[in-house]
């Protein structure tokens, strides 16, 4: 499967087989520049009643993410901003702590047009970053006073109960090898900070629990990518263990500005393999929008949200 792993210069081709920098030594870059959604920047201050050229793609987005789900489907392919189209505004708004308009404010279309996790955040009509506690154990009670916002998938899928030590496998034949120490570093930390999960890699495929590696466009799972920019990865509840990044994004090692930080969106998608759905927190590793340029480190909310579901 072709893969876009270029590189800046010759120098950093050679630093990058040298050395995999951590997050404060300096980044290098495995795949180039990434570009946003582009569809929706001429869309701003569209609202409900008008007809505008690029509607549909809005459409195809918010039903991409979950918050749309037209009967018949063929209400989608318009451009027309109806009532169902204002009410995924808002609930998209509200999902991203946004003013509640339901228009296409300049606020909420920088937001949209960021890079994030492709898995959706209302699934079956469920808003999952707002409506999906799992109760907390009875004998937990200082739970039960903290502010949290992580959230788990429906019906709380989990790794079964004395499973803690999970095995990662890595398709080789997709998976860069300077990739391969950001997924290491991201699982050390879910450890270092569950004080629960440990992990180790292993070369049998039907042996491991999580299964990795970088995909194009349609490649079997039912959840396409998108090409450069938009989608850069996703992963499945438990105990599926699987976890695909696109191969057509553009990559660093260590934050780089208008690049994408590998570590940290497999920190993300390590915590869906867990159990963890999208959080509203933007400071938290399960906010599902990843700028370029920066890098993201656990939250306090997603080591509550890990504990609670597991009632460490």
């Amino acid at each position: 499967m072709a893969q876009n792993f270029q590189l800046i210069s010759c120098i950093s081709l050679l630093f990058l087989f040298l050395l995999v920098p951590s997050k404060s030594e300096n980044p290098t870059t495995i795949f180039p520049k990434p570009q946003p959604f582009r569809f929706l920047k001429h869309l701003q201050g569209c609202k409900k009643g008008e007809t505008l050229a690029g509607l549909r793609e809005l459409k195809e987005y918010l039903t991409k993410f979950g918050y749309l789900n037209y009967h018949p489907s063929k209400a989608r392919d318009n451009d027309e901003f109806d009532n169902f189209l204002e009410a995924a505004m808002k609930t998209y708004q509200a999902n991203y702590n946004l003013k509640v308009t339901g228009t296409l404010d300049s606020e909420t279309l920088s937001k949209m047009g960021m890079p994030r996790c492709g898995v959706p955040d209302v699934i079956n009509g469920t808003n999952t970053m707002r409506k999906n506690k799992k109760r907390h154990h009875h004998n937990s009670p200082k739970k039960l006073h903290t502010v949290s916002h992580y959230n788990f998938f429906l019906g709380f899928p989990r790794w079964p109960v004395g499973k803690t030590h999970l095995t990662y496998w890595f398709d080789l034949g997709t998976t860069h090898p300077d990739a391969i120490p950001a997924f290491v570093r991201a699982f050390d930390r879910w450890t270092m900070y569950t004080q629960y999960f440990t992990f180790a890699e292993t070369q049998d495929y039907d042996y491991s629990d999580l299964k990795i590696g970088f995909e194009s466009g349609e490649h079997g799972d039912g959840y396409a990518f998108d090409g450069e920019g938009g989608i850069l990865a996703h992963a499945f509840a438990p105990t599926n263990g699987m976890l695909h990044c696109d191969a057509d994004e553009f990559w660093s090692i260590g934050p780089l500005a208008n690049y994408t930080d590998l570590e940290t969106v497999a920190l993300h998608e390590i915590g869906h393999l867990l159990g963890l759905d999208h959080s509203s927190v933007e400071d938290a590793i399960m906010y599902p929008i990843i700028p370029t340029g920066v890098d993201k480190d656990l939250h306090a909310d997603d080591v509550r949200g890990i504990k609670a579901l597991y009632d460490i």
